[in-house]
Formats: C-alpha cells, structure tokens, sequence
C-alpha cells in the first residue's frame, strides 16, 4: 500500500466526489460529472459506481455527463431489509433515480448484473434510451450458472462463512486473476475500498440477498430481448476479452446474436475493463452517438 492514502481516505474521495439522492426514501449516493448528453452506467456486484469513476471522468473529459449510482445494498447507499433485491426491482429503481437526477433521456452503460437489470430498464423505457453500450455480462438469464467463486453466496450459512474470507488480501488475489490483467497499476488502497465498499454497516448481508435473487424466468428473458430487438436506439458490446468468467466465446457471442451486432469491440481487459480501459470505453460510446 502506498504511504500517500490509506482505504478510508480513498473511500472519503469518492464520497467527495459525488453526492447523495433520495429515491423512494432510500438514500442513495451518485457519481455525476461532467456536461452534455448523459450516460447512465448501471454496475453489477460486488461492485458499486467506485468501478465507474475512472469511466466517468473520461466521459466528462469528452463533454458528456457520465452518472453512476450505488444501487441499493451496495458501496454508499441505503441497504434497506425490505428492499426487493432482485433485476426487475433495481430496474425500476434505476428509473426512478433517473426521473430524480432530471434525465429525460440517456445512454445506457451496463455491466456484469447491471446487464439484465439494464435490459430490463430499457425495454421499460425506450423512448428514453438514446444509446445501449453492454460490456460483460449476460442476457440469457434462464439458463445463467453464476461463475465458480460466486456460486457459494448462495447457499445459505455457507455463503455467509465465503463472505468472511473476503478480505483485502483475498480480493487482492481475485482482483488481480479475474478482474484485471495487471493490476500492479492501480494503488492497492483502491484496489481494497472494493471490500470495505461492500461490507459497510451490514457486513455485506444485503449482497448475499442480491447473489440469492437472481431472476431466471422465461418471462423475465423476455423482457430483456425487449432491449435489443427492434428498438430505434444504436446498440454496441465492448468486452473485455481475457474475462475468465462471463468469457467473450460464450457470453460475448450470447449478447451480439441477441442484439444481431454485427461486431463486438474486443479489449484487452479481463471482467472489470473500467478499471483498465476507461479511455476507450468512454471514445466508443462518444462513437456510437455521433
């Protein structure tokens, strides 16, 4: 860890860096900067909008408003017992934060569960949606297996007892072999706050309730092809190639039949490319909406 920072002050920065909105009664924190058409990224787990900063800024480098927020149960917000921990719920949530932060239209960026959870948010609002940009994630939700690490959260009691291992020097150890492929660039302190991010107040009990809901429904598969076929908005994918766990072979190729794209921008990035490739993920999205 470098002598500069320490995680509380990473996590005090990013705090700093945005600010907090209520949505239904939730308190719910946002990263928004910048001026111009807006891109709401939607993140997945165990994640919050901290894996959208460097995105963020490059958005805004490039005059366009780049908006993340915490969903609920992860990073800085509210994690309410009642909240419905599922796609379809974060999706209507998503919808509502938008109308809050005054979007009457956005382009999409999606990752990991924000895939469907975005999908999900466009087929409901498509008149809203001026762009749909997908990285890794998946859109076949009946017949998705969560990638090996994941699948203990669950079970439970065993899902409870795999939380607790996750520590800084664990996550360091994922990170670096399914997160990215050199993680040497990025300060150990920021790579940390993804942990202490999690956990907060509730441990990370309300993450255990999201990786325990996930929706695999033929009726909810519907509504995501909803998002992708015969729609008015462009649609690209941007994919980190050497992700080890939603793979471009399998994964990659699901999303650009179901958006009949012809083809899917490759980077040389494993599952979190926006800690990687923020640069380029920010100049295909100014791209596709010139």
């Amino acid at each position: 860890m470098s002598e500069s920072r320490t995680v509380a002050q990473v996590i005090a920065e990013h705090q700093e860096a945005g600010k907090f909105i209520q949505v239904d009664g939730i308190k719910t924190f946002v990263l928004d900067q910048g001026e111009g058409e807006a891109v709401f990224c939607i993140h997945g787990v165990p994640t919050s909008s901290f894996l959208y900063r460097k995105v963020i800024n490059s958005l805004a480098d490039k005059g366009m408003r780049g908006i993340c927020i915490d969903l609920p149960g992860l990073g800085l917000s509210d994690r309410p017992e009642d909240f419905e921990y599922t796609f379809h719920s974060f999706a209507r949530f998503c919808a509502r934060a938008a109308e809050v932060l005054g979007l009457k239209q956005y382009h999409l960026l999606i990752h990991d569960i924000g895939g469907p959870v975005g999908f999900a948010l466009a087929a409901e609002n498509k008149a809203k949606i001026l762009s749909l940009n997908i990285l890794n994630t998946w859109i076949d939700v009946d017949t998705f297996k969560k990638p090996l690490p994941m699948r203990p959260f669950e079970m439970p009691v065993l899902g409870e007892a795999e939380l607790k291992t996750i520590i800084h020097p664990t996550w360091h150890l994922l990170f670096s072999n399914m997160g990215v492929i050199d993680a040497n660039p990025i300060p150990d302190e920021e790579i940390y706050a993804y942990v202490d991010l999690l956990k907060r107040e509730d441990g990370g009990a309300a993450f255990l309730k999201i990786m325990r809901s996930f929706q695999k429904s033929e009726e909810f598969k519907r509504l995501c092809y909803e998002a992708v076929e015969n729609v008015a908005y462009p649609i690209q994918a941007i994919w980190g190639a050497e992700d080890p766990a939603l793979d471009f072979a399998h994964y990659g190729n699901q999303i650009k039949a179901a958006a009949n794209l012809q083809e899917v921008h490759k980077l040389a990035s494993r599952h979190f490319l926006q800690e990687e490739k923020p640069e380029e993920i920010a100049a295909l999205i100014v791209g596709l909406k010139k």
